[in-house]
């Protein structure tokens, strides 16, 4: 994975798994954007122990099948395809789901 981070990073920025139960999606914040082709996962929890993530993903542009719902550091750390990895995104800020045209669209909030 390019750029990515260790375990204890995400752990020390996140929110962990569970802790935003509470909290509506609208209002979620997505704190790590991770990418490659037209594949997006939005991070809005993550336990250590599980090395696990909970956001949105939206798999291969395809919005009516995206969703909320765990997705695994190992796996995203283990994707290559003809030599590319799963990037992360090195610029982005933090930010409600709502504020975020690719989960608006997949969840038909505008």
């Amino acid at each position: 994975m390019w750029n990515h981070e260790s375990p204890e990073y995400y752990a020390s920025k996140l929110p962990k798994l569970y802790e935003t139960e509470s909290v509506s999606p609208q209002d979620k914040i997505i704190h790590e954007h991770l990418f490659i082709g037209n594949c997006d996962w939005f991070a809005a929890e993550f336990g250590l122990e599980e090395q696990l993530f909970f956001g949105y993903a939206i798999l291969n542009g395809d919005y009516q099948m995206a969703e909320w719902g765990y997705f695994s550091l190992p796996e995203l750390e283990s994707i290559n395809v003809n030599g590319f990895e799963v990037d992360r995104d090195l610029f982005w800020k933090p930010k409600k789901a709502s504020e975020i045209e690719q989960i608006c669209l997949g969840e038909g909030w505008k």
